[in-house]
C-alpha cells in the first residue's frame, strides 16, 4: 500500500492553517486542483463524521472523492477516509497534522495512503497513482503557504 508524507512551514499559527483548511466556502480560494469542495448531509462546518465531497480540476484528473472525517483537533489533527470508490480507488485515507513552531509559524504535514483497484493492476497502477498524489500534495501545500502568507 503506497504511503507518503510532505511538509511545509507557514508563516501562521497552526489553529489559522488548520481552519482554512477545513473551511469548504473558502477551500477554492487557495485550492488550485480542486474545481469543488463541499460538505455535504446539510452540515455546515468540517467535524468529526462530517463527509465531504471535493472535485478535481480537468488536469488533476477530474476525479470526485467522498471523504468522511475520522479525527478532528483543531490546530492539531484531522483524518479522512475514502466513502466513494472513484475509479481506480479501493481505498484511501489522509491525516493532515499541524505543529505550532511558535505563535506566527507552523509545520503542516500531509500523510495519505491509498491502494488502487483492479487488483490485478496494482503493480502498474499505484506507482503511477503515488507520483501523481506526491506531486499534486506538493503544489497544493505550497499553494496554502502562498495563500496564507499573502493573507497575513
Amino acid at each position: 500500500m503506497p504511503k507518503a508524507m510532505q511538509s511545509i512551514e507557514i508563516e501562521a499559527s497552526a489553529e489559522a492553517v488548520f481552519d482554512l483548511i477545513h473551511d469548504y466556502d473558502r477551500r477554492l480560494e487557495w485550492d488550485p486542483l480542486l474545481r469543488k469542495a463541499v460538505i455535504l448531509d446539510g452540515k455546515s462546518e468540517a467535524g468529526k463524521g462530517v463527509r465531504t465531497l471535493c472535485v478535481g480540476t480537468w488536469e488533476s484528473g477530474g476525479i470526485g472523492v467522498e471523504t468522511e472525517y475520522i479525527s478532528f483537533a483543531r490546530g492539531r489533527v484531522a483524518a479522512v477516509k475514502l466513502c466513494n470508490r472513484p475509479l481506480f480507488f479501493d481505498t484511501f485515507a489522509a491525516t493532515i497534522q499541524h505543529k505550532a513552531l511558535s505563535k506566527e509559524r507552523s509545520v503542516v504535514s500531509y500523510i495519505y495512503s491509498f491502494r488502487a483497484r483492479p487488483r490485478l493492476l496494482r503493480w502498474i497502477l499505484e506507482p503511477i497513482m503515488n507520483l501523481f498524489f506526491y506531486r499534486e500534495t506538493k503544489k497544493r501545500l505550497l499553494a496554502l503557504r502562498r495563500f496564507m502568507e499573502q493573507s497575513e
